[in-house]
């Protein structure tokens, strides 16, 4: 392939017009004034963004209608109001979100589940509607109601997708993490919802090893006083009689499916889920999202910027304490199959997940930067060791994708496909900005924004930019935005986190740069940016040089204050047998000075043998800041291990 062309992949004319960002632009064009079709795709694809942000309202009733959402929709669409965001969007409208996720043809697989263990247990659509209507019932025995809370200590099994439906039916709120979380990360989170009814997994396995959940269980239990009940799913080490007020899975799935009640049709912006932020720096974010807003956006970016159609095996590596749990869940809507994978995505060997796709046919595949870099490292090539035909899609997020992972990609697990990049969060449970099938993909960039969402890059003033860096921010209101934060009277905290900085103005906290073709780079967290000489600098442009280098496993950038300035400190994890010689620390240096600016080189390199990371897997580099600096790390227990952090300690090669 040539490297001279920043163009990787040109997707081809028939899957261009096949696509159902194709179908949806004429759909639009035809009931809603959408401006015609250009015979260049990045025309045609600038018009239609650009009518999707200026005709909002136009735009999302056309998605309504394309999509096929189940439900009753009102008159009004957009209407202006005192909310952060400025609007509030479908308020006289009516769905259910599991109504939508869960109707189609009975005899179809909606979802397929498979394990570390090499377990493999399928559901077809129909025996999906019916267990959730059994535990639905008996929710609802339990006392659970529309407006309850419903909590999850879960793993990625069909459980954790019944439970989070049949509250949904319910019109209840679901919540949930994973159950590698601590007892007080899921106090500081559950603790502010007012859960009445938690779901658990007694025990899980990850990497080959059986951990143990019932002590953490019962201190949740303990120390929040608004739940009731504890819905075990696997009583394989306990019998439910060794906590208090707990049921078994199975007892709950006898209820009689008659004694279900229909799917409550909920307002659009009625709560839906709970999510959290990290953590790292306090009690977390407990961030609401409705029931319209979530199915909404998330039809938008399974149908026109991922193209997931009825049939497709649709996966995603991820966890129930992520957001792309949701997001990936989601997907029954557009009536593919899902693919649930429980477990180490490396265990017990590299190629796990690769056997996987090629045994299950999956169209869309998503992970993350970090795993396509360790099996980089590891020498694997999936496209050569196995039948990846079926593959048209891999999806990236978590942490920026870097131009090395883009090649890797298209040398090592197909040259045809749709590589796209993603970024968004959380705070919206979806995207800012993500594939566009009508477009190329081009080296390290995203390719562009969400249609329907006003994704720029602005500089402190709210001035746009263009090639230069800035802050990734949103100008104008959407559907997913969050309905507001738990215990946020007035919405004050919510406030001052997404429009304290620029007002009217979404600041997500990200530092990006957007291309001449309309491409976005993210260049790391807005807190996390380096400064040495007044430069700011984002930490993944470091990342994305140290990367290429074989003897590197990854990396973790801060600046340590020196006087009045700040320098660059590298810290380095290498792979086993390796140390941080002199030719080494050369190489590195030469590397970053030659792909950025003399400024980007750090002027100390530290070799560690862990990088901490939060529940979530990113980079903790503001914890490894404070640390560096004698400060205290404010939330411990939102990070994966903790302690690493003492790696960091009074380092003899920062003292001067």
């Amino acid at each position: 392939m040539d490297r001279g062309s920043t163009v990787l992949w040109q997707p081809p004319p028939d899957r261009v017009r096949r696509s159902q960002l194709t179908g949806f632009a004429s759909f639009a064009r035809a009931q809603h004034g959408a401006p015609a079709a250009s015979p260049d795709a990045a025309e045609s694809w600038r018009a239609l963004h650009d009518w999707s942000i200026h005709s909002r309202g136009a735009f999302w009733t056309a998605m309504w209608e394309f999509s096929g959402v189940v439900g009753r929709r009102g008159s009004q669409t957009e209407v202006a109001d005192d909310s952060p965001s400025g609007a509030r969007w479908f308020a006289d409208s009516e769905l259910n979100y599991a109504e939508n996720l869960l109707a189609g043809e009975p005899a179809q697989c909606a979802l397929i589940a498979r394990d570390e263990a090499g377990q493999r247990r399928s559901m077809t659509r129909g025996e999906l509607l019916n267990q959730v209507q059994a535990m639905a019932a008996a929710f609802a025995r339990a006392g659970i109601k529309q407006g309850d809370v419903v909590a999850g200590v879960v793993a990625n099994t069909p459980e954790a997708v019944i439970a989070m439906l049949a509250t949904a039916w319910l019109g209840a709120t679901w919540t949930s993490t994973s159950p590698e979380f601590g007892a007080t990360s899921i106090v500081e989170r559950f603790g502010q919802t007012g859960a009445r009814l938690l779901v658990a997994v007694a025990s899980y396995r990850y990497a080959g090893k059986l951990h143990d959940c019932i002590e953490t269980i019962g201190q949740v239990m303990q120390r929040i006083p608004s739940l009731k009940t504890v819905v075990l799913v696997d009583e394989s080490l306990h019998a439910s009689t060794s906590l208090p007020n707990a049921v078994s899975w199975q007892a709950m799935l006898r209820q009689d499916v008659s004694m279900a009640p229909a799917a409550a049709r909920m307002p659009f912006n009625t709560p839906l889920f709970i999510l959290y932020s990290s953590g790292t720096t306090g009690i977390p974010k407990a961030i609401i999202h409705g029931v319209g807003g979530t199915l909404l956006q998330h039809r938008k970016e399974h149908l026109l910027h991922t193209d997931i159609r009825a049939g497709d095996c649709v996966f995603y590596y991820t966890t129930c304490g992520w957001m792309m749990w949701n997001w990936l869940v989601s997907a029954l809507a557009s009536q593919a199959t899902i693919l649930l994978y429980d477990g180490s995505p490396t265990h017990p060997d590299a190629d796990t997940l690769w056997r996987i796709a090629e045994k299950e046919r999956i169209s869309v595949f998503g992970t993350s930067p970090r795993y396509l870099a360790a099996m980089e490292k590891a020498g694997i090539s999936p496209g050569d060791t196995h039948d990846l035909s079926a593959l048209r899609t891999v999806l990236s997020t978590g942490s920026p994708l870097s131009a090395g992972q883009f090649d890797y990609v298209y040398d090592a697990i197909k040259a045809d496909v749709h590589l796209a990049s993603i970024s968004g969060g959380t705070d919206i449970v979806s995207c800012f900005c993500l594939g566009v099938p009508w477009l190329p993909v081009r080296r390290g960039e995203i390719q562009g924004p969400g249609l329907g969402v006003a994704t720029d890059v602005m500089d402190e003033a709210g001035v746009p930019l263009r090639e230069e860096r800035g802050e990734l921010v949103c100008t104008a209101p959407f559907p997913a935005m969050p309905l507001g934060f738990l215990a946020d009277p007035g919405q004050e905290r919510y406030r001052k986190t997404y429009f304290g900085r620029m007002p009217g103005i979404w600041y997500h906290g990200d530092y990006a740069v957007r291309s001449r073709d309309g491409g976005f780079i993210i260049l790391g967290r807005s807190d996390a940016v380096l400064n040495p000489g007044g430069v700011r600098i984002g930490t993944a442009e470091i990342y994305r040089q140290v990367e290429t280098i074989g003897a590197v496993v990854e990396s973790l950038a801060i600046g340590q204050k020196v006087g009045d300035d700040e320098r660059i400190v590298l810290f380095v994890r290498l792979i086993p047998g390796r140390t941080l010689d002199a030719a080494l620390e050369q190489e590195i240096r030469k590397v970053i000075r030659s792909n950025t600016t003399p400024r980007h080189v750090p002027a100390r390199i530290v070799a560690v043998a862990d990088l901490p990371r939060t529940l979530s897997g990113k980079l903790a580099e503001l914890a490894v800041r404070d640390v560096v600096h004698g400060l205290p790390v404010k939330n411990r227990d939102a990070l994966a291990n903790p302690e690493s952090l003492e790696l960091f300690q009074e380092l003899p090669q920062l003292l001067d």
